[in-house]
């Protein structure tokens, strides 16, 4: 099974301009250290725009998958629809890189469904608490993808 493109009628405001100019800070900050930031780990994800074609770079908070994967979570802040970047995912997921503290991953994208899914939810849920007050503010299932390292 795929991406799922799972959208609510309900939820968080989408994030705005003040995100944006957070997330130009902790692009850097990503990109040079693996250090933790407010208590979470981050990467700086690349994607491939699904319209434009163009690359995109998101910081998104990351946990550590089986071998080696990372887990990240398309939470938009509990908004009623998926972030962006999920989308350009779900389109172009052979089109990845990974990075964080001075090296560049390519990576494969993979949506997790079902028992997986709900393995990786339990242990996100419990390293980072908001991600359950996300999934409480919308009525759509936030999508956990898997970034696995590209031989």
């Amino acid at each position: 099974m795929g991406f799922t493109h799972p959208t609510g009628t309900r939820g968080a405001r989408q994030p705005g301009r003040m995100f944006r100019v957070m997330n130009r800070l902790l692009l850097r900050r990503a990109r040079r250290t693996e250090a933790k930031t407010m208590g979470m780990n981050l990467l700086v994800l690349t994607t491939v725009g699904r319209k434009s074609g163009q690359a995109r770079v998101n910081p998104l908070a990351w946990f550590p998958g089986p071998d080696g994967s990372w887990l990240i979570v398309a939470s938009a802040g509990g908004a009623p629809a998926n972030p962006a970047w999920y989308l350009n995912l779900a389109a172009h997921p052979d089109q990845v890189t990974v990075e964080q503290g001075g090296r560049k991953v390519a990576v494969t994208a993979e949506e997790l469904h079902g028992t997986e899914r709900e393995q990786a939810w339990k242990q996100i849920t419990a390293e980072a608490e908001q991600f359950r007050r996300y999934e409480e503010t919308t009525d759509r299932e936030i999508p956990v993808i898997r970034l696995t390292p590209t031989p």
